[in-house]
């Protein structure tokens, strides 16, 4: 829209679908009967697990390859002398985040997100990154970046469930807020690397790859303890 219309009509545009998607959130049943549980008063609160914070660091790399993917449109829309590029590689991102989010909300076990789950997205959604690093005409660099799009709301929302898992009672409003700081807080610091170091594709692969890593650090099993050892009669 900014493109084609106006940068006024693109942000009046997104500023509408804002409020109507919040007030739709808060006006839906789920929301309206939402209740918050009893908790107990600590000092690091909802941060206690040890794998909440490695989720959460996680989180933090995730938001980075959204950052550095903003500036990476940029700069391939300026090698390839396409500016369209700039607004559509986002946008097409993003669409296909919504599709591979819907998808996954009807293909997802009914049981509780388990830990080899954020490890297999986790891997997955970094190695869709890797065929990005080649020289691409624009098209293909679209569509390429349609595969880790479509991972992205499916490891999105299956982080959310187990952020709220690991949540003690009565946390869960703190975890979430949590979780969406840690994302921004990724978001803005991919797209400061990305700018001073040209806008390529290796800043969100290197982020991604990182965000796998602690998946994977999160999801490692922890080593049996020791048999105890049983005494012999004498």
């Amino acid at each position: 829209m900014a493109a084609w219309l106006s940068p006024a009509a693109a942000l009046a545009a997104a500023g509408a679908v804002t409020v109507a998607g919040s007030l739709a959130f808060a006006t839906a049943a789920p929301a309206r009967a939402w209740r918050a549980a009893p908790r107990c008063r600590e000092r690091l609160g909802v941060l206690r697990p040890p794998a909440m914070r490695l989720l959460l660091a996680a989180l933090v790399f995730l938001g980075a390859t959204i950052g550095a993917l903003d500036v990476a449109a940029i700069a391939v829309a300026q090698r390839q002398d396409a500016s369209w590029l700039a607004g559509v590689l986002p946008a097409a991102f993003s669409a296909a985040g919504l599709l591979g989010g819907a998808v996954f909300a009807r293909l997802q076990p009914t049981t509780a997100p388990q830990p080899r789950h954020l490890m297999w997205l986790g891997a997955a959604y970094a190695a869709c990154w890797l065929p990005l690093l080649a020289p691409l005409p624009a098209q293909a660099v679209l569509a390429l970046a349609l595969l880790p799009g479509a991972l992205f709301v499916p490891l999105l929302t299956v982080a959310s469930l187990t952020v709220t898992r690991l949540a003690p009672p009565g946390t869960s409003t703190e975890a979430v807020g949590w979780m969406a700081s840690a994302i921004r807080l990724g978001l803005a610091g991919g797209t400061a690397l990305a700018g001073p170091l040209g806008g390529h594709f290796a800043v969100p692969l290197t982020a991604a790859a990182g965000c796998a890593l602690l998946l994977c650090t999160r999801t490692a099993p922890k080593p049996a303890p020791a048999a105890a050892a049983t005494a012999t009669p004498v």
